[in-house]
């Protein structure tokens, strides 16, 4: 089946998504792609400005589609008045398509039928092809062509993507052909997959995502021990009551990919999981996501008006979850939190230099293992849903950036050749100016056993060290901050330079070992 676009930036659909034209028929053609739709035509007048202010002398653009390499292809800038001539033009052809009967359907956004639009909305009219559309002015008078509108919906609480699938979900089902909404992103041409919403649930790039709010908490915290700064303190507590909405926000928008309703949909889950703590916030942005998609495509099926379907997707999707969340499930995710924390707390109890030196010997293993994002960043993230910092999060910065750093300064000072220095001195620069990438140490641990062995035992002194001075940190900031994040600032500074010092050493040793050799 074939369908031309046709329309405008619009008025209201200017702020919805129309300022953007390429992103907006990107979305289109996705849709298009995964029905097995071809787009016979593009008539789309992507103006500077909402119409509703727009005058003749508004800059604007006429854009087209190549079929030979299925792209939208940009005209050339002019003022609105001059490319409205161009596109009559282009609506004539558009007409001629329809009459030839190389069109089967047509798809509208904010378009002109008594203007820029008109030739080809009577012919399709004539051929009662299918019309889907937004825009609640223009839609109402191509019904009273007598055309064969199937779907129309207003453009308010819409997004390009769901506007997108609301379309192809109609025609599909007009035309009786198989259709999968694609809701994922890949890259910046809006590609998409379908891939199923149970597999988009992904605890570790759910706590990743959110890593930053807890570092901004961790500076807030360090900045409210300023006595000048002490209103801070405030802010800190507010934060903390916010870690649960930003969580659940972050995983209603993975589960689902519907950008500004799961949004919608994720913070009021959120909300109403705060009690569950980052555990309930994470479990009440899953099932926001879930229900999101779910409600989403019924009421798409169903023929909801777009407005409608958002408003339904991500208000009741977020309430449904959150309600869910708020009587059921917030408890008993709030306990398992507080078992993991009461872990960590009783093994540093029990012997704190100990704990240390274990979690410091096994915290490269487990980063090579890949272990480390699935396991423990969620630990770390929930010792500092609490204090603002870590007892992991400070083995983290000793054990594993410093001792990355102590490498790679190693070997751009005492390098085995001269080219390992050009690669160590990015890796170390990284690693003391933004607290990561420790991975710069990997092609010097897995060239040499004995560096390899060194950045273990380092690591185990550095935390060993983090129990004997009792240190809660994080890591993911630049070095010289990471003392004043913690909640003891000389006793972290000591930790994090020894650390480094014995794995400078180790690996000075023994790069000068194989030159020797």
């Amino acid at each position: 089946m074939k369908v031309a676009i046709l329309g405008s930036s619009g008025g209201n659909l200017f702020n919805l998504g129309g300022r953007d034209p390429e992103k907006l028929l990107g979305e289109i053609l996705v849709q298009c792609q995964s029905a097995g739709v071809e787009i016979t035509a593009v008539q789309f007048i992507a103006a500077q400005e909402s119409m509703d202010v727009a005058k003749g002398k508004t800059l604007a653009s006429l854009y087209s589609w190549n079929a030979t390499e299925q792209t939208f292809v940009k005209g050339q800038q002019n003022n609105l008045s001059t490319i409205n001539d161009q596109a009559k033009d282009a609506d004539k052809a558009i007409a001629k398509l329809i009459r030839n009967k190389e069109v089967d359907g047509i798809i509208i956004m904010s378009g002109d039928p008594e203007g820029t639009n008109n030739a080809a909305i009577t012919a399709a009219a004539e051929f009662k092809l299918p019309i889907v559309g937004t825009g609640g002015t223009s839609m109402a008078i191509i019904s009273s062509k007598g055309a064969n509108v199937i779907a129309t919906s207003g453009t308010t609480g819409t997004t390009n993507r769901t506007r997108a699938v609301s379309f192809l979900t109609s025609l599909s089902k007009q035309w009786n052909i198989k259709y999968m909404p694609v809701l994922g992103h890949q890259g910046n041409n809006s590609q998409g997959s379908s891939v199923s919403v149970w597999k988009r649930i992904n605890f570790k790039g759910i706590m990743q995502a959110s890593l930053p709010g807890f570092i901004a908490m961790a500076i807030v915290l360090a900045l409210s021990k300023i006595p000048a700064l002490s209103v801070l303190s405030d802010v800190f507590n507010v934060i903390i009551g916010a870690l649960p909405v930003l969580i659940a926000v972050i995983a209603a928008k993975q589960v689902s990919e519907l950008d500004e309703v799961s949004i919608v949909a994720g913070v009021i889950a959120g909300i109403l999981s705060t009690e569950g703590g980052i555990i309930g916030g994470m479990i009440g942005g899953i099932l926001a996501g879930i229900f999101v998609q779910w409600l989403f495509t019924k009421c798409v099926q169903w023929r909801f008006p777009m407005t409608t379907v958002n408003i339904v997707a991500g208000g009741v999707s977020g309430l449904v979850a959150g309600l869910l969340m708020y009587f059921l499930v917030s408890p008993i995710a709030l306990q398992l939190g507080e078992w993991v924390k009461i872990i960590i707390n009783v093994a540093i109890e029990f012997n704190p230099i100990l704990a240390g030196i274990l979690a410091g010997l096994l915290i490269w293993p487990a980063i090579l293992a890949g272990v480390y994002h699935a396991a423990i960043l969620p630990i770390v993230l929930l010792e500092m849903e609490t204090t603002g910092n870590s007892f992991l999060g400070a083995v983290d910065m000793v054990g594993l950036v410093m001792v990355s750093a102590g490498i790679t300064l190693a070997n751009i000072i005492s390098p085995r050749d001269k080219g390992e220095a050009a690669v160590a001195t990015p890796g170390f620069l990284i690693n003391m100016g933004f607290g990561t990438f420790v991975e710069a140490a990997y092609p010097f641990m897995f060239s040499n056993k004995v560096v390899f062995a060194g950045a273990i035992i380092a690591s185990g002194i550095g935390g060993g060290l983090v129990g004997l001075f009792a240190i809660r940190g994080t890591a993911y900031v630049p070095s010289f901050m990471a003392p004043f994040l913690s909640d003891n600032p000389w006793g972290f500074a000591i930790a994090m330079l020894v650390s480094l010092l014995v794995a400078f050493a180790i690996t000075i040793i023994a790069n000068k070992t194989v030159k020797l050799k």
